[in-house]
């Protein structure tokens, strides 16, 4: 499903995020700028549109005038300095072309239903081992969960159920004693205490997103 940086209209010009139609029934809106008085016709050209393509789930941002729709989820970030409960450590195994697809297969599994979780497809592949950064945890040959880290940012982590810790502490030895930055959902708030059981603390808030 194609998506569309510059939807232009005579109101307004946005970003169409429309891959996840296929996946979740969910479309994307990014408000890039609206005329003062055609932003209510601009987003409703935007809907039309994402509603055409097979959405079910419209979400939007971008824009002061969507506060008075319902609020779905913000997008936060978190920091803290990374340090390692030795005790919690795993083994790391770093994604190969061999295992991408595994890879990417997890990390699809374990975020359904996370807001605001982009589903990743195998054109995903090239950029997750373009980076040295992305990795499988395991302890005694199980898997307990998966990481994707860019330096210091933690682009994603995925586990199994009371392996998050563990899987965090393994991924955290990387950059120990480093400032670590993620985002995670608002609505999301069992990472969010666990992460605030790491020490991380909210730093910002990136987006917010409303329901259409």
């Amino acid at each position: 499903m194609q998506s569309f940086p510059f939807f232009t209209t005579e109101n307004g010009v946005s970003s169409l995020v429309l891959k996840e139609i296929p996946y979740r029934k969910t479309a994307y809106i990014t408000i890039r700028e609206a005329q003062p008085e055609g932003f209510d016709a601009h987003l409703r050209e935007c809907v039309d549109f994402c509603r055409a393509a097979g959405a079910e789930k419209i979400y939007a941002t971008g824009h002061e005038g969507l506060a008075r729709y319902p609020l779905h989820t913000a997008v936060l970030q978190m920091q803290a300095t990374a340090w390692v409960d030795r005790e919690k450590l795993a083994c790391l195994f770093p994604v190969t072309e061999a295992t991408a697809q595994r890879w990417r297969e997890y990390y699809n599994e374990r975020m359904t239903g996370i807001d605001n979780a982009a589903t990743l497809e195998a054109r995903d592949d090239k950029a997750i081992l373009e980076k040295p950064g992305a990795y499988f945890v395991h302890r005694e040959g199980k898997l307990l969960g998966i990481g994707w880290l860019n330096d210091c940012e933690l682009l994603a982590v995925a586990a199994e159920k009371g392996k998050g810790e563990t899987v965090m502490h393994t991924l955290m030895s990387l950059v120990e004693g480093d400032p670590m930055t993620l985002e995670v959902a608002s609505t999301n708030e069992r990472a969010i205490r666990l992460y605030e059981r790491l020490g991380f603390l909210k730093t910002g808030e990136r987006s917010r997103w409303y329901s259409l």
